[in-house]
């Protein structure tokens, strides 16, 4: 059985790495060239090709000349889609005789799109999962051949739970490509209809909203803390990010603190034998007032230094009775 694969990012590695260990013949692979000002945490499919022996090639516009008649060339019988990020034209999908078949992060037809794993997890989801698809020209819009579901862990980021899938998208590949590699293809409607639609993410999008619940921002913060862009607000003039924070019980503070101020939360000491407790405290802390509920900060980056824990109190000592804009 031989596939042309296009692929990018662990998931591309992943998919080829199954086509291989099942025996099917890989004639070309295209990927994308690395984006110098993306966070590159991934493996390079280039490279594992090329350690491979698999010929690969990094076209701006696959769909365009000569793209389309050299893959006609090789005879495939399947196309597969690993996380390449172009769209591919009919003109490509209808050369493979048993059809293009594409991996998605998410349980079609729900999150239909791009950075499914991000955006499940701005929405509060407790559940996403992966599927492969049928590609027709519409995006993550043809018939489903198999999908697997993933829980999604209150505190899942969005890297920790990339890794569920990229476990959970092997086995899939594991109990499919058997079967694929005979010739049959399982397919059931991909009823998009009754799913959902997501849209690219720009590092912009990352601004925190604090008129918002703090479970609601604790979500954004998560689903874009590294190794993504970051969730972040100004403050005194500087951008903020807060790279990780957590939603905590109001005692002790007003449940009417404004959304964005800054306030230090600490334990007094008590020390034995002296009447009355000296005004000192410990463990201190900043929380920051939101639409509903305090959330407590426990790593940001400010003005070219990170701070962790307590030391975010000497990091904002100035600004605690201030505001994020």
């Amino acid at each position: 059985m031989r596939a042309v694969v296009l692929a990018y990012h662990n998931m591309g590695i992943i998919g080829i790495r199954s086509l291989l260990s099942h025996g099917f013949e890989i004639p070309m692979v295209f990927s994308h060239t690395d984006n110098p000002e993306e966070n590159r945490w991934f493996g390079s499919v280039a490279e594992f090709c090329r350690e491979k022996g698999i010929p690969v090639y990094l076209p701006d516009m696959i769909n365009a000349p000569p793209w389309p008649e050299r893959i006609s060339k090789t005879r495939p019988d399947l196309l597969f889609s690993f996380y390449y990020r172009s769209m591919i034209g009919q003109e490509i999908l209808s050369i493979p005789r048993l059809g293009a078949l594409n991996l998605h992060g998410s349980l079609l037809p729900k999150y239909r799109g791009r950075a499914p794993v991000n955006w499940v997890l701005i929405n509060g989801e407790s559940e996403t999962g992966v599927t492969l698809h049928l590609m027709v020209t519409k995006p993550d819009a043809g018939d489903i051949v198999g999908q697997t579901p993933v829980q999604i862990a209150c505190d899942d980021t969005a890297l920790t739970l990339f890794r569920k899938l990229e476990n959970t998208a092997n086995e899939l590949l594991n109990q499919l490509l058997p079967v694929i590699a005979k010739g049959v293809i399982p397919r059931r409607p991909n009823e998009i209809e009754k799913g959902s639609y997501c849209g690219k993410r720009k590092p912009e999008d990352g601004v925190i909203n604090w008129t918002l619940p703090a479970g609601r921002i604790y979500n954004l913060v998560r689903a874009v803390t590294r190794p993504y862009p970051g969730a972040f607000s100004w403050l005194d003039g500087e951008k903020c990010f807060i790279w990780w924070a957590k939603p905590i019980d109001e005692n002790g503070f007003s449940k009417n603190l404004p959304p964005g101020a800054l306030r230090v939360k600490g334990e007094k000491i008590f020390p034995l034998g002296i009447e009355n407790p000296i005004d000192v405290s410990k463990n201190l802390r900043v929380v920051v007032g939101t639409g509903e509920g305090i959330l407590q900060l426990e790593e940001v980056e400010w003005k070219g230094c990170i701070a962790k824990g307590e030391k975010i109190f000497s990091l904002f000592r100035s600004k605690l009775l201030t505001r994020f804009a």
